[in-house]
């Protein structure tokens, strides 16, 4: 039996007298990919600020790995193991590739402000093991040779992956990715597949925001659909394809 990682239940956001998302319910297992798809302004990206806790839910409950994060702030969501990376790369732009993913390893640092200042031997150790576990991740998402480069000059594919692996550096159990693929060439959008079932391969739970259908009916165990801030439809990829809701609503037309 699937052992259950992400449980939300009747989540609702408002903004004022809009609601971006009415009584949303989602169950993602641990070691799935599972997508969340929609038409533009279907409420997507708002249910990862839910998730993220860049967005405080009006109503509802949200459990992660046993744990109830309903409410809870940003900072407390990443060390519960959730990381995401966003529609719009957020990167240090003046800060190299290497020093980008620094950053989010700290988050599972000891050292505190104290042994920042001091610099003693034991803070020293760690920051060498933060470079080094960076490099690794520079090396596991393919950039390794820009890691001493500005993120600010780095490709748009390039910096998609290392957008990832700034996430990863925060050891998450959930990496939820929002639209990861967008910009990308053919090569690129395979490339990306492969990293993601690597990522899958290594124990990291995947949920995925993306508007390539084709790459998310080929890479998803489930997938949500939402339209209007209502999840419309869920379940494996080929039941989700044919539903009628689905097709009206996103797709345009069936797919035989």
């Amino acid at each position: 039996m699937a052992e259950v990682l992400l449980k939300i239940d009747g989540i609702v956001k408002r903004f004022g007298g809009l609601v971006a998302l009415s009584e949303v319910g989602l169950t993602i297992n641990k070691g799935e990919i599972y997508g969340l798809i929609g038409p533009n302004g279907a409420g997507k990206t708002t249910l990862f600020n839910v998730l993220t806790g860049l967005y405080m839910p009006d109503e509802g409950s949200f459990a992660f790995n046993g744990q109830n994060l309903f409410r809870a702030k940003p900072h407390v969501v990443v060390g519960a193991g959730i990381a995401r990376t966003f529609q719009n790369i957020r990167l240090f732009k003046e800060m190299t590739a290497l020093e980008n993913v620094m950053v989010g390893r700290h988050i599972r640092s000891k050292a505190g402000a104290l042994g920042a200042v001091l610099r003693d031997p034991r803070t020293m150790a760690e920051e060498r093991a933060i470079r080094d576990k960076a490099m690794e991740l520079l090396a596991y998402v393919g950039i390794t040779e820009v890691a001493h480069e500005f993120a600010k000059n780095l490709s748009y594919g390039h910096q998609r992956r290392l957008e990832i692996a700034r996430a990863l550096a925060t050891e998450p159990k959930l990496l939820a990715l929002d639209e990861p693929a967008a910009g990308m060439n053919p090569r690129e959008t395979e490339e990306l597949k492969a990293l993601m079932e690597k990522i899958r391969a290594s124990g990291v739970t995947v949920l995925l925001i993306e508007h390539d259908v084709k790459l998310m009916m080929g890479l998803c165990d489930r997938i949500a659909v939402l339209d209007y801030g209502k999840k419309i439809a869920e379940g494996v990829p080929e039941v989700v394809r044919r539903d009628p809701k689905v097709i009206e609503a996103y797709l345009g037309v069936a797919h035989e």
